[in-house]
């Protein structure tokens, strides 16, 4: 009978298909925002590394195993694509360092974190710099050169090239209805956010394929993706420029996709048991809508995420006392 594989092994594994499983996104983003993607992509990761390397040197760890279990490149990964295309470079730097600093190595490492990494980090840049946080290109971005003047920012994009996303235009364009809206404003796409509609179902593609290989459970993110659809079915009045948006909107708009599939899903920050999952990822899709619909933020996918964190031993004790009571 063969041994069992180390534990590091199994973990360097299962980041690897995460970060496979974030190919599809990573290219529709890049198809439809340009290359700021990739160079948020390429500061993040350079970022993580950094930091991974300089933590292990200060509390005087081997350097290879940490740089090596793949953790901190997923974490760079989800805040690279989860900040605005062609956001200052010192924004990405922030947002990474926050993230592995603050959400990871003051907790002990990989594997003892109460939070997402990523999301505290970016939690911690949308509180911090709303307005650069707030600007996302219109589709197709900038060449390379353009792109990287802007994110140096040594050539400014010119006044109202960046703009409000569909969620952010829903709760604050409320002279127009629905219909006209999806009509009229440039955010708006054929059933979500131009653009980011289409992300969100590469970004399912790549979480319906870690489900195929079992690197998490369904719980969790099908948790989250009913109640959203509940929840924003219930509160749906239709096209009245008083409407918070229908279902198909809530879940291809925004963070949605990413954040059922390789957010909620994130194993030491979210709950261990199946039940504890589910609820987890329930109370994550109601939480997301209230912050969406009457909240201070657009999207809200950060700090619901974070505040169910603040949950997860409560859902845990509720799932072992539901468990202890099953007859045998």
């Amino acid at each position: 009978m063969p041994l069992p594989e180390p534990v590091d092994e199994r973990l360097r594994q299962a980041m690897n298909r995460v970060i496979l499983a974030t190919l599809p996104g990573v290219l529709a983003s890049l198809w439809f925002y340009g290359w700021g993607v990739a160079l948020n992509l390429l500061l993040c990761s350079v970022t993580a590394l950094t930091v991974e390397a300089l933590v292990s040197r200060l509390r005087g760890r081997p350097l290879f195993p940490g740089l090596n279990d793949g953790s901190a490149w997923v974490s760079a990964t989800l805040l690279a694509l989860a900040l605005p295309a062609y956001c200052p470079w010192w924004l990405s730097v922030t947002a990474t360092a926050s993230a592995l600093l603050f959400g990871k190595h003051l907790w002990g490492g990989v594997g003892t974190n109460p939070f997402n990494p990523a999301m505290l980090g970016y939690a911690l840049v949308l509180v911090a710099f709303p307005a650069q946080m707030s600007q996302w290109p219109p589709a197709h971005g900038m060449g390379l050169v353009e792109g990287m003047q802007q994110v140096l920012g040594d050539h400014p994009a010119p006044d109202a090239w960046a703009g409000a996303t569909a969620l952010d235009s829903l709760r604050t364009d409320t002279s127009l209805t629905i219909d006209e809206l999806f009509a009229q404003h440039p955010a708006f796409g054929r059933f979500g956010g131009r653009g980011i509609e289409w992300i969100n179902l590469a970004f399912l593609l790549g979480g319906l394929f870690l489900l195929q290989q079992r690197v998490f459970t369904w719980h969790a993110p099908v948790g989250m993706l009913a109640s959203l659809l509940v929840v924003s079915l219930l509160c749906w009045n239709g096209s009245g420029s008083d409407s918070h948006g229908s279902p198909l909107f809530h879940l291809f708009t925004g963070a949605t996709m990413l954040g059922a599939f390789f957010i909620v899903t994130e194993p030491v920050s979210g709950a261990r048991l199946p039940l504890a999952r589910l609820l987890f990822g329930v109370g994550v899709g109601l939480l997301v809508y209230l912050i969406r619909t009457w909240g201070g933020y657009p999207d809200g996918v950060a700090f619901a995420v974070l505040l169910m964190n603040l949950g997860v031993p409560a859902l845990e004790r509720l799932a072992e006392a539901r468990q202890g009571r099953q007859p045998a």
